[in-house]
């Protein structure tokens, strides 16, 4: 344990941060470092236990706790009693019944199978959430994860080879954790031959409920990492047997558990890594997505989404309409709805977390607007981007204006580009979001500012991967 946290610290201290043995591992300036092992990572998963919340909260009055409850001694809770609009539809990162405990949406567990025309397993859904949160190092989720496959039976061996051995797996597996890595890490790469490759092992409904799964992982991480959720101290998930029943815990309480003998020294092929100045892989963080393309490209692009066919069939506007019942928005159904038609209850969902944004009442229209462009733009979700900029053009920005985000952002104001800063690196890789880039913007905004941006990023993150990965056209 001591080994492990001087080599942490001498990690850290390279990259202008220091910590010492028996400390928490820091954020402040330099995101966590990323585990090069599984004996690694599991350090780093016991080590979130000690995690400082990043965001402060007021104390409770005794009338607010006993309408809370339970709720008032759980950070997320409380971050969503305080800083989220009362009576919120929540977003993908905050509120409703069971997203109020997951901290994910505002219902049901994306792990699951939230409707009944769903067919992947828990277990398979499980480890692509595994595979999503190693990718972005969010160490929070990649705990629940282990605690999670532990309970559906997998054993250790294979846990560990999700990091650095697929072959143990099937051919229709490897796809779909590649699948998962790409769209988690590199979703500006996403095109046809991605889900060519899923068709030969499944069908185009598994494709969508596989690609709904993997991008509303992606918005848990993010809201885990943003709001910076200290690890759980106890492990609340046990194996069930077929009845129902549960059973012992099959995995202990701490993560610091033994490793196969095989896998103590395996590097992971599922993390983004970079090459200290030895070239050897160094464990800092790490995101890369190409410079913004220019104003001409940008238009050419929009224009080619308008025209292009959509990766995964849509359904009628009848039959979309039928499926979403009351949750129906007035006028033409949006292609993202027709997309999830297949799974009413999936639309139903979407078309109520959609109206989140309208409910973050402290942000205002403009920026949310803005918000969006930033994201879809370094994501190259090309129907967002279009959806981001006829927003902003309907609220008066003219195309100087709207392209000027794609610049270094001089022209805004101190408390605008805080909140663009954290946006931006939490969309694209949220572990690269360190404490202070929080705290500067809790000190030009305020935590509701933060907390409702956080919950707008959130959804964003999650709303680009599905309608890149179905190639959604632009609507007309």
């Amino acid at each position: 344990m001591r080994k492990f946290t001087r080599l942490i610290a001498t990690a850290i201290a390279a990259a202008g941060c220091t910590a010492s043995a028996g400390e928490p591992v820091s954020s402040k300036t330099t995101p966590r470092p990323v585990p090069l092992t599984r004996p690694e990572m599991k350090e780093l998963l016991e080590d979130m236990k000690q995690r400082p919340p990043r965001i402060p909260l007021p104390e409770l009055t005794d009338e607010e706790k006993d309408k809370l409850g339970e709720r008032g001694s759980g950070y997320e809770g409380r971050l969503r009693y305080h800083y989220l609009p009362a009576g919120s539809a929540g977003g993908f990162g905050g509120g409703g019944a069971r997203g109020a405990a997951s901290g994910s949406r505002p219902a049901g567990d994306f792990t699951r199978n939230s409707d009944p025309a769903m067919t992947l397993d828990y277990p398979f859904k499980t480890m692509l959430f595994w595979i999503v949160s190693r990718t972005n190092n969010c160490q929070y989720c990649l705990g629940h994860q282990e605690w999670k496959l532990a309970a559906a039976g997998l054993t250790e061996e294979q846990i560990a080879a999700l990091d650095s051995d697929w072959l143990q797996y099937t051919p229709a597996q490897q796809a779909a954790f590649a699948y998962a890595r790409k769209i988690t890490y590199e979703p500006h790469k996403m095109g046809d031959s991605d889900i060519a490759a899923l068709r030969k092992f499944y069908s185009e409904p598994q494709i969508l409920e596989m690609t709904l799964s993997v991008a509303w992982n992606n918005s848990i991480n993010r809201w885990k990492e943003g709001v910076g959720v200290p690890q759980s101290s106890g492990n609340n998930f046990r194996r069930r047997d077929t009845a129902g029943t549960a059973n012992e815990r099959p995995h202990p309480e701490s993560f610091v558990t033994a490793t196969p003998a095989k896998f103590e020294k395996a590097l992971t092929t599922v993390a983004p890594l970079q090459a200290d100045g030895q070239g050897q892989p160094s464990r800092l963080a790490v995101c890369s997505r190409p410079a913004l393309e220019s104003r001409d490209s940008v238009e050419l692009a929009l224009e080619a989404a308008r025209k292009r066919s959509s990766r995964l069939p849509l359904a009628s506007e009848g039959e979309a309409r039928a499926a979403l019942a009351e949750a129906a928005p007035a006028g033409a159904i949006p292609h993202v709805l027709r997309l999830l038609a297949v799974f009413p209850n999936e639309a139903r969902r979407l078309a109520q977390t959609l109206k989140t944004a309208d409910e973050l009442t402290d942000l205002t229209p403009v920026l949310k607007a803005q918000v969006s462009w930033i994201i879809a733009r370094q994501d190259r979700a090309w129907y967002a981007t279009g959806g981001a900029y006829q927003k902003l053009k309907d609220l008066g920005q003219t195309d100087d204006q709207i392209f000027a985000l794609d610049g270094d952002w001089h022209g805004f104001t101190p408390a605008e580009k805080s909140l663009f800063t954290l946006a931006k690196k939490l969309a694209a890789t949220p572990v690269v979001l360190t404490d202070d880039d929080v705290s500067d913007a809790l000190q030009k905004t305020g935590p509701r500012s933060v907390v409702q941006l956080i919950t707008l990023v959130t959804g964003r993150a999650a709303f680009d991967r599905i309608t890149e990965a179905a190639g959604l056209p632009l609507e007309q």
